[in-house]
C-alpha cells in the first residue's frame, strides 16, 4: 500500500508537471476554430501545421535563432572554461582567501540578476556596447558562471586527489594529469552544468530586451516570442507553436543528456 501511494503521489506530479507542455503542444496543432471554442477540447479535432508555417514564416524566425544558439553557445563554453580552472583552484589548491572565494561565488549564485539591469545597461551604455551580441554574451557568461563553478567544484571534489598524485609520479606534469586523468571522470559534472547553464541563457528576456534596444536584428528568441500579439490580440496557435520551437532544443538536449544529468547534479550538490 505504502508504495503503491508514492507511486500515485508521482503519477499525479507526472500530470501537474507535463499538463502545461502538453496543453502547448496541443494548443499549437489545434485549428484556430478549436482554440476559440467556448469548450476546451484535450485533442485536436483535425491536426493542422498552419501555426508552425506562420511562426517559422515571421519576420527574423532565423535571425533570432541564430542569436541566440550563438550568444548562449559561446556564453555556456566560456563559463564551462573558467569555472573549471576555478573550481581545481578552490578544491585542488591551497591558498589565502579561499573559502572567502566561495563563499562570494555562493553569494553572486543566489543574487537576483534582474537587480543588476540598471548597473550592466549603464556599462553597456559607457562603452558602446549597446545593441551588441558580444555584450549579450558576457552578461549570460556572468549569470552561468557561479552555478558552473558551484557544481563543477562540488564535483570534482568527489574525485580522489591521489588519481592526479599517481599519474604525476608517473611523470606527467599536473596539467597533464588533470587533462588525461581528472577531466574524463568529470563527464557527468560538464554535461549537467553545461544543459542547466544552456537552459538558463537561452530563457533569458530581461537583459536582451534592455540591452538591444535600436539593432532589433540582434534580439534573441524570447523577445520573438512576444512578437505574435497586436492590437487585435493574440495569436495563440502561433504563439504556442512557436514556444514550442522555442523549447525543442532544450528537450532534446536535456533527452540526450538525461543520464549524465542526475549523476552531475548529485554529485554537484551534496559533495565538497
Amino acid at each position: 500500500m505504502r508504495r503503491l501511494a508514492l507511486n500515485a503521489v508521482a503519477l499525479a506530479v507526472l500530470v501537474v508537471t507535463i499538463f502545461p507542455v502538453y496543453w502547448m503542444y496541443l494548443t499549437a496543432f489545434k485549428p484556430t476554430r478549436d482554440i476559440q471554442a467556448a469548450t476546451p477540447t484535450f485533442w485536436p479535432s483535425s491536426p493542422t501545421l498552419d501555426h508552425f508555417v506562420t511562426a517559422v514564416n515571421a519576420p527574423g524566425f532565423w535571425t533570432f535563432w541564430r542569436n541566440s544558439l550563438l550568444v548562449t553557445v559561446a556564453a555556456v563554453l566560456l563559463a564551462l572554461v573558467v569555472a573549471m580552472a576555478a573550481a581545481f583552484a578552490a578544491t585542488r589548491m591551497r591558498w589565502r582567501g579561499r573559502g572567502a572565494f566561495v563563499v562570494m561565488v555562493f553569494a553572486a549564485q543566489m543574487a537576483p540578476w534582474e537587480a543588476l539591469l540598471v548597473p550592466v545597461f549603464i556599462i553597456a551604455r559607457d562603452t558602446g556596447l549597446l545593441d551588441s551580441l558580444a555584450m549579450l554574451t558576457g552578461v549570460y557568461f556572468m549569470i552561468t558562471l557561479p552555478f558552473t563553478i558551484v557544481t563543477l567544484r562540488g564535483f570534482l571534489a568527489a574525485i580522489p586527489p591521489e588519481l592526479e598524485e599517481a599519474a604525476q609520479v608517473d611523470g606527467c606534469s599536473r596539467l597533464v594529469a588533470f587533462r588525461r586523468v581528472t577531466f574524463p571522470l568529470l563527464a557527468p559534472g560538464l554535461m549537467a552544468t553545461s544543459l542547466f547553464g544552456f537552459i538558463t541563457a537561452w530563457n533569458e528576456f530581461a537583459f536582451v530586451n534592455v540591452l538591444i534596444i535600436k539593432d532589433q536584428d540582434k534580439h534573441t528568441l524570447p523577445v520573438w516570442l512576444s512578437s505574435f500579439r497586436d492590437v487585435f490580440g493574440t495569436d495563440w496557435g502561433a504563439t504556442m507553436a512557436a514556444a514550442g520551437l522555442f523549447a525543442l532544443p532544450v528537450l532534446l538536449l536535456f533527452l540526450f543528456l538525461q543520464r549524465r544529468v542526475g549523476t552531475g547534479m548529485t554529485a554537484g550538490a551534496v559533495k565538497g
